[in-house]
């Protein structure tokens, strides 16, 4: 949103300089495009070929990350030619998983729909959701009732975090993007930046309708309860990241307590946030509670979110213009999550507390629903664990989670992975001692089965932990000797 960046008063002469990243750009595309030929393109081909140590699919997903964080002005144009090279190399050699071809790719995006076009509708939505909350003066009244100090800004994240248990995620840190603009001045440290995505992550870990992943094992047959010890880890990793947070926003720019005289709050615009609110809770209840059979089918939480919106719109009109910009952070999104999607993961790590951690890195990089999807089917792992591992630990770099590009659309100072992980460092360790507190409190307690079938047969015996990240990647590596 323009609201939060400035205006760009750089001279044209600077500016034709300083373009040459654009054809870093480029030639990084061509790389990307070349070694995914040149790793395919072998005589005698068969798909078995395509086999380094990982797969050939997993090397160019891991250059298209690698050119999000090199190039972070042109994480879309990098996002897209990425999507566009490993297409074009499965269409060509490898195949998906419902069948080789176009017809293949077809089936493919037929699977995926349903989550690209929710993903899509709320983060359009709540983007038009955040302006109304902003120019409805709330977050400019906010800060006469938010203590001093950095204690302020530790609050504020608080309630971010409680926001997020009953709320999406992606609603809950724009929302507290949008009050951070107001409390500082429009003035935020990107480690509290960093700590607003992970308390929007770490609220919802815990609850069945505050992530999407928990949402997921809800339909496939996990209670509540049995996520609910999340919050054992979720509420230490609060303490440990938002107090040096707080304190680093405090020390770059405090709360600002003097309200502007004359400033009224907007009713109407409240009442209109309330009403997206509750009608994307509503939804995300209704279908999960009588029609979990239809949740994988149609994209209801979107959808109910534009209806809302359209439906008040003759009471204070969406500021329109802000959805070009949104829609370009929204289609890297979904670039990513497509491609994650492509990957040949068919299997994790045997279910343990120490594959559980892993897949919480993993997750800093890779989609967590295709690792949620098949943890469901697999079985044997401790369900709370595992929602505040795969919850959580998008919140290590701002693409890791949809909250996280979708701050990043308010803030685009926060697309840069060398300055989030910088700054952010608090959310690392604060990932790791949440983990281990929940261990060492209440212990691993895995289910022998999956919720909806039985545990097929997992690989036996262990390994280290960077194995069981590189397996959770991208299955077992080959030596090259056959078995």
């Amino acid at each position: 949103m323009h609201r939060f960046t400035q205006l760009d008063d750089t001279p044209l002469s600077h500016r034709l300089r300083t373009s040459r990243p654009a054809l870093q750009v480029l030639l990084f595309l061509g790389l990307l495009i070349v070694s995914g030929l040149l790793l395919a393109t072998e005589p005698g081909y068969r798909q078995t070929d395509v086999q380094l140590c990982i797969p050939v699919e997993f090397i160019l997903f891991a250059l298209t990350l690698l050119g999000v964080a090199l190039f972070h002005n042109y994480t879309l144009q990098v996002a897209l030619g990425g999507l566009a090279t490993i297409t074009a190399f499965k269409l060509a050699f490898t195949g998906f998983t419902a069948g080789p071809g176009l017809l293949g790719l077809a089936s493919h995006l037929g699977h995926e729909w349903v989550l690209l076009a929710n993903l899509l509708g709320l983060l359009l939505g709540f983007a038009l959701l955040a302006r109304h909350f902003e120019d409805s003066h709330v977050p400019e009244i906010l800060p006469r009732y938010l203590p001093g100090g950095w204690l302020g800004g530790f609050t504020l994240l608080a309630m971010i975090f409680v926001l997020s248990s009953f709320l999406d995620n992606i609603a809950a840190a724009l929302i507290g993007g949008t009050i951070a603009a107001g409390v500082f001045r429009y003035k935020v440290h990107i480690g509290y930046l960093v700590a607003i995505v992970a308390a929007s992550n770490a609220g919802g870990s815990g609850s069945v309708v505050g992530d999407t992943t928990t949402t997921m094992m809800w339909i496939s047959g996990v209670g509540p309860l049995e996520v609910l010890h999340a919050y054992v880890a979720a509420g230490t990793a609060l303490v440990v990241f938002g107090i040096p947070a707080a304190i680093q926003q405090h020390r770059f720019q405090p709360v600002i307590r003097d309200v502007p005289v004359g400033t009224q709050v907007d009713w109407t615009r409240v009442g209109i946030v309330a009403i997206i609110l509750v009608a994307a809770v509503i939804a995300n209840l209704f279908v999960n509670l009588y029609f979990k059979n239809l949740a994988d089918s149609f994209p209801f939480l979107g959808v109910a979110v534009w209806i809302a919106i359209l439906l008040t719109r003759g009471l204070r009109e969406p500021e329109w213009r802000l959805l070009p910009d949104t829609f370009k952070g929204t289609l890297f999104l979904l670039s990513l999550v497509l491609c994650a999607s492509m990957m040949p993961v068919d299997r994790l790590p045997p279910a343990s507390w120490y594959s559980a951690l892993s897949l919480g890195f993993v997750s800093a990089i890779f989609d967590n629903i295709p690792l949620t999807a098949l943890a469901l089917k697999q079985g044997g792992f401790d369900w709370g664990v595992l929602a505040y591992a795969v919850g959580f630990g998008g919140s290590m770099i701002w693409f890791g989670s949809s909250a996280g590009v979708a701050l990043s659309n308010l803030y685009p100072q926060a697309k840069s992975v060398g300055a989030w992980v910088k700054s952010g460092w608090h959310v690392v360790l604060a990932y790791v001692v949440g983990f281990m507190v929940l261990l060492l409190t209440l212990g691993w307690h895995p289910h022998d089965a999956a919720p909806t079938q039985p545990v097929g047969a997992v690989n036996s015996g262990h390994s280290a932990l960077f194995c069981q990240v590189t397996q959770a990647i991208a299955g077992p590596c080959h030596s090259g000797r056959e078995s």
